[in-house]
């Protein structure tokens, strides 16, 4: 089993990354939040794998750059009707932080933004996760303490995020829409309208 592959950046595609260790390539499926912020390519990254087999799809390596986004990965997992994408689609939304934080409110709605999670399925897994660790390791005691007292309550959304958001309800692929609307944010200030950002974003994708 393979648990952390530290190597260059090769490639890097719109659902995996290609690590190359030592001259060996491996193929690594993440989610797109994880992609938009590995090193440039031919820098050197680390990702924690957690390495899955099945019989239709063989082995399969799934990689994140904190070993507590690794563990909320196969935690979520543990919940019924979640697989591996749905899975990599709530931790593109919420950081493990933010997942505690929104499961210990009941907060299903933020959940449910994740892509292939819908309203019912949001509901379990806040649930199911008020009893579930999602902190990896000898931090878990202060991370959950933390979680209780607030101080991982997520921010508000950003108007970047509320942009992608609204790029991919127009059917923009969600790696797309955070390219362009990073793009956005670049030519036009952290401090500009969410329907500026848009704008620009649906400009950058007309070129």
């Amino acid at each position: 089993m393979i648990g952390r592959l530290r190597g260059a950046v090769a490639e890097v595609a719109e659902e995996d990354a290609l690590i190359d260790v030592a001259g060996v390539g491996y193929v690594v499926r993440c989610g797109s939040r994880t992609l938009s912020r590995l090193p440039a390519i031919g820098d050197e990254a680390l990702l924690h794998v957690e390495t899955q087999w099945s019989e239709a799809l063989g082995m399969r390596l799934y990689g994140f750059l904190t070993r507590d986004e690794r563990h909320a990965f196969v935690v979520l997992q543990s919940i019924q009707g979640v697989g591996p994408k749905a899975a990599l689609g709530v931790l593109d939304v919420l950081s493990p932080p933010e997942l505690a934080a929104a499961a210990a409110r009941g907060d299903k709605a933020i959940v449910a933004r994740a892509q292939g999670v819908g309203p019912k399925l949001a509901l379990r897994i806040v649930t199911e996760l008020k009893d579930k660790p999602l902190a990896d390791g000898p931090t878990a005691a202060a991370f959950h303490a933390e979680i209780a007292a607030g101080v991982h309550a997520p921010p508000p959304p950003s108007a970047a995020g509320e942009a992608t958001a609204a790029l991919m309800g127009l059917g923009v692929a969600e790696a797309v829409a955070r390219r362009v609307v990073e793009h956005a944010v670049l030519k036009l200030g952290e401090d500009a309208a969410i329907g500026a950002l848009v704008k620009a974003a649906l400009q950058e994708l007309g070129r």
